[in-house]
């Protein structure tokens, strides 16, 4: 099961009596707490480790404001808010162990680049777009009006300076049919891919990773091209072959230790482990055994939205919002939450085969 494994993979360097702890990153459309997704990562670790110190990260001060940041808050200002978190958060100071999820798991290597304090031990991402994305990524709420205003401006242009400010995804695009205007305006993949100027102190950092695991989706239709999960992406001028990660500039020019222990064990030992037939946002699912019917589930989503619309009253109104009876309604929502996050299934056991051996 991947509860086992994965908990292997964040104990495993761990000798002493305390469990290290760990930092989630959500990825886009989602949230640090929706029960369906990172609350119930964050349940399952809890539950599986005893004592553990789990964060799941808030990029904003209300579950709302953490959902919109995932589409508009610049990239640079998103790692900087995260690496002053972890840095002012007293539990984190003797280290800790990363996962990322989607965009979160390029966001979460930034992070390990710019921020070597606290030391980032290991770092987990499943469906990183570590070579960035050429096509919007799709995600499992269609109707969100922050992804169809994010992608409505990305084709208005990725590379304008004003949408370079302030929408993420035009901050991790790689136009392979652009790549001059990519390298010279990208104002967050660029960067922490080496493109332009080499940053000895980004690959110094990297390698002070005990392990870096990239778990890519093979059957991937959200993230484009899905070889990005593994440093590939499309050969320039077309969008149809695609290059591997030694056949990189990162790889060919040594920019981001990827011929040192980090990725070269990726390429020469471990490349057929970590894939796994599997849709990109499929993390929670588990055809065998639902724990969660389909009512469960909608009660469940229409808490989370309770909580979110409460926030966002408490934010924006005077002191009605703390009386007794609103603190009330809000402990009520909160621990339905954790219910429904307990009940959530654990990700599905083809995981295991991603993170065992790591």
């Amino acid at each position: 099961m991947l509860t086992i494994s994965l908990i292997t993979l964040l104990l495993v360097p761990c000798v002493s009596a305390a469990p290290t702890p760990v930092v989630l990153w959500h990825g886009m459309g989602d949230t640090c707490c929706n029960p369906l997704s990172m609350g119930a990562i964050k349940r399952m670790i809890e539950d599986y480790i005893p004592n553990i110190y789990v964060v799941s990260l808030e990029i904003g001060d209300s579950i709302a404001k953490d959902e919109k940041n995932g589409f508009f808050m610049n990239v640079n200002d998103q790692v900087t808010y995260v690496c002053n978190k972890i840095q002012n958060d007293s539990k984190l100071a003797s280290g800790y162990n990363a996962m990322g999820f989607s965009q979160g798991g390029q966001f979460l290597r930034a992070v390990a680049q710019r921020c070597p304090s606290p030391q980032m031990f290991n770092l987990t991402t499943f469906g990183g777009q570590h070579q960035g994305v050429y096509g919007f990524p799709r995600i499992g709420n269609q109707d969100s009006i922050w992804a169809k205003l994010a992608e409505k401006l990305i084709d208005e242009g990725a590379y304008m300076s004003w949408i370079q400010d302030i929408v993420v995804q035009a901050e991790y695009w790689q136009d392979p049919f652009n790549l001059d205007e990519y390298r010279k305006k990208s104002v967050f993949l660029a960067d922490i891919n080496q493109e332009n100027t080499f940053n000895q102190v980004y690959k110094t950092n990297l390698l002070k990773l005990k392990n870096l695991v990239l778990v890519m989706f093979a059957n991937d239709t959200m993230v484009i091209p899905r070889e990005s999960e593994w440093f590939g992406f499309y050969n320039p001028d077309q969008d149809k072959t695609v290059y591997k990660l030694e056949d990189s500039k990162l790889y060919q020019n040594d920019l981001l230790a990827v011929k040192d222990r980090i990725f070269e064990s990726i390429i020469s030992k471990w490349s057929h482990l970590i894939s796994s037939f599997h849709e990109h946002d499929s993390l929670l699912q588990n055809q065998v055994d639902e724990n969660l019917t389909e009512e469960e589930q909608r009660e469940a989503v229409e808490e989370y939205e309770k909580l979110k619309n409460f926030q966002n009253t408490v934010s924006g109104s005077s002191s009605s919002s703390s009386t007794p009876a609103a603190k009330n309604e809000l402990n009520t929502t909160v621990a339905k939450m954790i219910q429904w996050a307990s009940k959530v299934p654990h990700p599905s056991s083809a995981y295991a085969i991603q993170v065992r051996f790591y």
